[in-house]
């Protein structure tokens, strides 16, 4: 009786095939494979030595071949690309065994699996828990392998993907996307590799939010980082341990309470499929009030997020005006000082009490009206007095006031709907609002703090100024 060696040969380059490997392929009198993978072995098979070749999916023609071969007292050699054990032929031939009931001697002998050399092409991706998922619906319903997806995302498992796309099959790469970017930040480093170890290699490396999965095929090998990883000098790295590499990359505890509390709100939303930039002051909007409601009553103009935040990183507009303290205190300090950005609140300036009396208004409405003296260009936030609000839309119609956007949240019964309805109707200025009775100065300072750090909204990486 033969014998059966299933061997991996590596990825795709002579260099990557062990010398156990070389040793079977040049002591066997039949050699078994797909006909792409000879190219890659020639110079070991002897001579006289038979090769039998066959196309792509004849696995179970070449394992039978393999049988007959060795049943009739012949060593076979069984190439596998990779590692034959993995996705390979090794389990197709280990079961015809049993099937058959052979008593075939069977040998394998493991090659760097094509996920093996991407990951040291990268740099050093795989240096925690990892796990390695086929995209492919050949073998493996659908539905089964995104429960994969989805507990390999939520697991944090560094995840490398085979079998990412084909010219039928090109949605499940996006869903794979979508599905990770509910659990992992927009910034986690996503490198690919096309024809790893041939001549035709291309390695790149990007971000999880930039990852275009139009720019992968069949023949590429995709890793996901997990939390901890990072890159640094071009290369894809992932610690040891749970544990920053650098001091820049770390975390403090409230930060990464809010990272995940974030990933959490994003996966729940009804409708994902919004702007970013909008996304961004929802979920925000979402972790400071625990209240899902939100999605239906969360008000924001197009690109309003983003053109506010312009206009304060850019130095145009310096000054944020508040309603009441309150909202003034729940503005990130640190956020506030990084963008150069000063916060005013005229509710304690001894000119309001005077001015209040004299024309018989709130003490909120004569503050307006002195910021827009002062301040006519400001970020304004509106988080308590409805009447507040409703001054600064009167004294905006009357062409004395130009904000640079406005956050509208205030709170209550009386007047509250009405001062966001008119809010709502002045076209084109930047607007951020909670509609209906809802809202509060938390909910204003938050929705600021959103604007302020929009600069992390497409990395999903919320709290770098607690």
């Amino acid at each position: 009786m033969g014998k059966i060696i299933i061997a991996g040969i590596g990825p795709g380059c002579e260099e990557d095939i062990t010398p156990a490997v070389g040793a079977a392929i040049a002591m066997s009198d039949v050699v078994v494979g797909y006909k792409y993978y000879f190219a890659f072995i020639r110079k070991w098979i002897k001579e006289g030595g038979e090769c039998v070749d066959s196309g792509m999916r004849k696995e179970r023609e070449r394992a039978a071949v393999a049988f007959d071969y060795a049943e009739q007292g012949k060593t076979v050699c069984v190439i596998s690309s990779g590692d034959a054990g993995i996705y390979g032929m090794a389990p197709l031939l280990w079961e015809m065994k049993r099937e058959r009931n052979a008593a075939v001697e069977m040998e394998v002998l493991p090659g760097i699996s094509a996920f093996q050399k991407a990951a040291a092409l990268l740099g050093a991706p795989i240096g925690h828990d990892f796990c390695v998922i086929s995209l492919s619906d050949l073998l493996t319903p659908w539905e089964k392998i995104e429960r994969r997806i989805q507990a390999a995302a939520t697991a944090d498992f560094i995840t490398a993907v085979y079998n990412p796309k084909s010219e039928g099959r090109y949605w499940q790469l996006y869903r794979l996307k979508e599905i990770f970017l509910q659990e992992r930040a927009g910034n986690t480093p996503v490198g690919f590799v096309r024809q790893a170890g041939r001549p035709e290699e291309e390695v790149k490396l990007t971000t999880l939010i930039d990852f275009d999965p139009e720019e992968v095929d069949m023949f590429t090998v995709v890793l996901i980082g997990n939390s901890q990883s990072y890159q640094w000098q071009h290369k894809f790295i992932t610690p040891r341990g749970y544990y920053r590499a650098t001091e820049e990359a770390s975390t403090k505890p409230g930060q990464e309470i809010m990272i995940r509390s974030f990933r959490t709100i994003a996966s729940e939303l009804r409708n994902p499929d919004i702007p970013f930039d909008r996304k961004w002051a929802l979920l925000h909007a979402i972790h400071t009030t625990a209240d899902f409601d939100m999605e239906n009553i969360f008000y924001a103009d197009e690109g309003a997020v983003e053109q506010i935040y312009k206009a304060l990183s850019g130095g145009q507009v310096d000054t944020i005006v508040t309603d009441v303290t309150m909202v003034a205190s729940g503005i990130r300090k640190k956020a506030l000082e990084r963008l150069g950005v000063n916060v005013k609140c005229y509710l304690g300036d001894p000119r309001v009490e005077e001015m209040a009396l004299k024309w018989n208004i709130t003490r909120t409405q004569a503050g307006i009206r002195l910021a827009v003296e002062e301040h006519p260009d400001a970020l304004y936030a509106f988080g308590n007095a409805p009447t507040a609000l409703m001054e600064l839309c009167r004294l905006i119609r009357q062409g004395k006031a130009n904000p640079a956007g406005v956050v509208g949240a205030p709170v209550g019964f009386v007047n509250v709907k009405e001062s966001k309805y008119m809010l709502k109707a002045l076209g084109k200025l930047p607007k951020i609002m909670v509609e209906g009775r809802k809202g509060g100065s938390n909910l204003a300072a938050t929705l600021v703090n959103a604007v302020l750090c929009f600069d992390d909204a497409e990395q999903l990486w919320p709290g770098r100024d607690l």
